[in-house]
């Protein structure tokens, strides 16, 4: 897929703001673009000419952009729409439930031509399957442990997944639920968020690399936590690899290979 096929859905309440984005696709090579200016148009529209990216901006007259999440989220036949945030918030609290729901991008006001590049390369590898090829493995047969508190956020990594072509995943809720699923079953891979209720994804890696049978298990840490110290902390207790939220698909194939194949 190149860009020039993808359709997407632009909503913006800002006239001037949605010319400049709309301008900024064109440059990218994308043509098939439709407008909204707030959550009531932009949901009608999108239930009626499903697209394959929705660019949001974050406030509305009707409500913000986690509102229209949610509501494409729960409409089935939307419900995998990548959504991509744009925005001038910079405030963590503020963009955390973005982070934790799937989004593919977060892009800044005003944003650069790489930022776009990079996101609408992200959704086509979103929409594409573009399987592992591996040495070691069959990736069909590897045994994935996804552990995330976040239905969002297990949805949207278990489609990068997926689209990799590791199909065999086993979810859990959170950091307890993966202690029990570990001592009743074997993984190849463990995929775990690291903000989690009583467990959380520091204190599962620590269960499994000192208290578990399977002690060998790669684990891919996947995190929205921005403060270094933390995640010097998280790295001594023996993550594999770490991984940043929004989850890319080709960030996440290149770290894959290399934990897979090592």
């Amino acid at each position: 897929m190149n860009p020039n096929e993808l359709s997407l859905l632009v909503v913006e309440p800002s006239d001037l703001q949605r010319k400049i984005i709309i301008k900024e696709l064109k440059q990218q090579g994308i043509t098939q673009v439709a407008e909204a200016k707030n959550i009531t148009e932009a949901f009608d529209s999108a239930k009626l000419h499903p697209r394959d990216l929705i660019t949001s901006a974050m406030y509305f007259d009707d409500g913000d952009a986690i509102e229209l999440l949610h509501k494409v989220r729960n409409t089935p036949a939307i419900a995998d729409t990548p959504f991509m945030l744009v925005t001038s918030e910079h405030r963590r609290e503020h963009l955390e439930e973005f982070k934790q729901s799937g989004v593919i991008a977060l892009l800044p006001k005003p944003f650069t031509s790489n930022h776009l590049a990079t996101a609408l390369s992200t959704t086509i590898d979103l929409l594409s399957t573009d399987e592992l090829e591996l040495e070691y493995f069959d990736v069909h047969q590897i045994r994935v442990l996804l552990v995330d508190d976040s239905r969002l956020a297990r949805n949207h990594i278990k489609r990068v997944l997926n689209n990799l072509g590791l199909l065999k995943i086993t979810e859990a809720i959170d950091g307890s639920e993966a202690i029990n699923l570990l001592k009743e079953n074997m993984y190849d891979l463990v995929v775990t968020d690291y903000n989690m209720p009583e467990v959380n994804g520091k204190e599962l890696t620590r269960y499994i690399r000192s208290e578990s049978g399977q002690s060998h298990i790669p684990i891919l840490m996947v995190t929205s936590e921005s403060n270094d110290t933390h995640l010097a902390n998280i790295l001594t207790e023996g993550v594999t690899a770490m991984c940043d939220k929004p989850f890319e698909p080709e960030n996440v194939k290149k770290i894959l290979y290399k934990i897979l194949e090592d």
